[in-house]
């Protein structure tokens, strides 16, 4: 398929890309040429290719649509992403960081972690698969090096807690994070805006700075992404 690319205005690494029926989707270029993770379009122009980033299967790419300001991720970066699943949003992080950079993925589910390693893994060299529970950080001290983003999408009640106790261990100074708050994982009973706030409090608490929180809706309801930077 045949198409138009621009650099999106905002973000490296993260582009523009008109069909041919004139539909204009988000997309990151390909580091993996030919092969599609998730079903995504491959769309290419010239010698480059590149992938549709479908904002319904990936909280990242709804934020950027619903005006996130900055993004920390961007080529050479190393990226420690908590709560990879299968790979969808994780391909397009490896995108963005290109040969250079490096993303840690850690996932609890046996299953998710097979389809990370046969979908995303096998065609690239920058993302290192590591199944272990984000609660744990110790158990895989030994396999992250320091980095300079933490990216945490974890359905776990103390998602504030795992995200921080994360960072004390592989965090550079003056680095960033970005947290997906699932409200409903943390309390079913609050509004969604409260837990927001709360686990917002316990970030701050431990030395992160908010940068700008994103609701996804209407592409994931009661999710809000969230970016900080580390004092």
């Amino acid at each position: 398929m045949h198409a138009g690319a621009k650099l999106h205005d905002r973000f490296e690494g993260v582009f523009w890309v008109t069909l041919e029926d004139g539909a204009r989707k988000l997309a990151t270029k390909n580091l993996a040429p030919t092969i599609s993770v998730y079903g995504e379009t491959l769309v290419r122009e010239g010698e480059v290719e590149y992938r549709t980033w479908d904002a319904y299967r990936s909280k990242l790419a709804a934020a950027i649509l619903k005006n996130l300001n900055t993004l920390p991720l961007r080529r050479g970066k190393t990226v420690l992403y908590l709560g990879s699943a299968s790979g969808t949003t994780a391909s397009h992080v490896s995108d963005i960081l290109e040969d250079e950079g490096r993303v840690y993925c850690v996932e609890f589910a046996q299953r998710s972690m097979r389809e990370l390693i046969d979908t995303v893994c096998g065609s690239r060299t920058n993302v290192y698969p590591i199944l272990a529970d984000a609660r744990l950080p110790e158990a895989y001290r030994a396999l992250v090096s320091p980095v300079d983003v933490i990216y945490s999408d974890v359905a776990q009640p103390e998602q504030a807690k795992i995200l921080a106790d994360n960072a004390d261990l592989f965090l550079k100074p003056k680095g960033s994070a970005i947290i997906v708050i699932k409200s409903r994982s943390v309390d079913v009973t609050m509004e969604p805006t409260d837990v927001f706030k709360q686990e917002i409090t316990i970030l701050e608490k431990r030395n992160f700075t908010l940068v700008q929180a994103v609701r996804l809706e209407p592409y994931e309801k009661d999710h809000a992404l969230v970016l900080l930077n580390r004092e």
